[in-house]
């Protein structure tokens, strides 16, 4: 290896660019060190776990070893950033008129966030090594937990996610893989011990055991990537969360050590600090885009924060909601219409029953279904 920086150094050299470039932790691992990640994700995809995103099963050989997605590759170096919240996110849950969205969707998108940073440092570990690099945050197939805690930044907790000693359960991760070899440091261990705190807040019953999550029955999963119509066994559990759950992250104890985000770009902004559904309800797609720019919430599409807005709606308790539940019920997205119709029923059932004497048979099945039940 030829350095600008003498190879004993690189890695304090990586550290302080890390600090530089905004990150709050940052370790090193080899590029086969999460050999075992490969077999649980394959049992996972086997069970169906993995829903509709059937991405996670299309690129599943390269996901489980990063040599297949860059074979010259030795090191990764995982980089964190926390967005750890000033509030408590299941006290956000009240009053129930109001949205809840997930912590981490209230600011900018973190994949712009931590890119930028990850490329900062990536473009200084190549002038120092001469190695080629290359950069990642969660797009690619690559397994970042597994590898986060082989370079012992965290654990993967009962929940599934990745948990710190410092930050919690709120962590952003990020990747540099590179044909540099670097010292790496150790794997962190398993610090739940028999805690279940977060197995027992799911609203949901999304875990069929200890460190296996059914993202089917996730509230993050049905609210964010979850594309049609959501059963009827999970809308009144989804409360009012219009965009994610953060309930089985924000009871975990290690939580008490960290400090809110000091990365103000994640600070949360108006149109995602609890917004009233009624302001939801009335989103039209160029008012959504003009609210939600910049966000993660706006990848997910108006339809579907309209749909999750209702179910919010229908378990809201708020009459004073009725009349644009109403305007709703002629939507052009079936997926609205069949929440619209959910939403009234719950709300006010006479009036449900007087708007469905008013209509011809809706031509989608599921919207059909909800009808029938007024």
């Amino acid at each position: 290896m030829t350095a600008a920086v003498p190879a004993g150094d690189i890695v304090a050299m990586l550290r302080r660019e890390a600090q530089a470039a905004g990150f709050d932790a940052v370790a090193i691992t080899s590029t086969d060190a999460i050999a075992d990640a490969g077999p649980r994700l394959d049992a996972f995809l086997e069970a169906g776990f993995h829903g509709s995103m059937t991405w996670l099963a299309e690129h599943a050989a390269r996901r489980r070893d990063p040599r297949a997605l860059w074979p010259d590759a030795k090191s990764a170096i995982v980089l964190a950033k926390s967005y750890a919240p000033a509030t408590d996110p299941i006290a956000t849950k009240q009053p129930r008129n109001r949205a809840v969205i997930s912590a981490y969707a209230r600011g900018k998108d973190y994949h712009d966030v931590v890119k930028s940073g990850l490329k900062q440092v990536a473009r200084r570990l190549q002038a120092a090594t001469g190695a080629d690099v290359k950069v990642f945050v969660d797009t690619a197939p690559l397994m970042e937990k597994p590898l986060a805690q082989a370079a012992g930044l965290g654990w993967q907790g009962r929940h599934t996610n990745l948990v710190s000693r410092e930050h919690g359960s709120w962590l952003f991760l990020g990747v540099i893989l590179t044909t540099a070899q670097l010292a790496n440091d150790p794997p962190e261990q398993d610090h739940c011990g028999s805690c279940r705190r977060c197995l027992d807040a799911c609203p949901t019953n999304a875990f069929p055991q200890p460190y296996q999550l059914d993202a089917r029955r996730c509230i993050a999963y049905l609210t964010i990537e979850h594309k049609g119509h959501i059963a009827d066994e999970f809308r009144v559990a989804i409360g009012n969360r219009v965009f994610g759950c953060d309930d089985c992250l924000a009871v975990c104890p290690w939580n008490k050590f960290a400090a809110v985000t000091r990365e103000i770009r994640f600070h949360a902004r108006a149109a995602t600090d609890s917004p009233p559904l009624a302001e939801l309800l009335a989103l039209d797609d160029a008012a959504f885009r003009a609210s939600f720019a910049g966000t993660p919430v706006k990848r997910t599409g108006r339809d579907r924060i309209v749909r999750n807005a209702l179910i919010a709606a229908g378990n809201s308790g708020d009459v004073s909601l009725v009349p644009r539940v109403i305007e709703l019920l002629d939507e052009g997205a079936a997926i609205v219409r069949a929440m619209a119709v959910w939403a009234l029923a719950r709300l006010d059932p006479e009036e449900a029953m007087r708007q469905r004497a008013l209509r011809a048979a809706d031509a989608d099945a599921d919207v059909a279904a909800e009808w029938s039940r007024v």
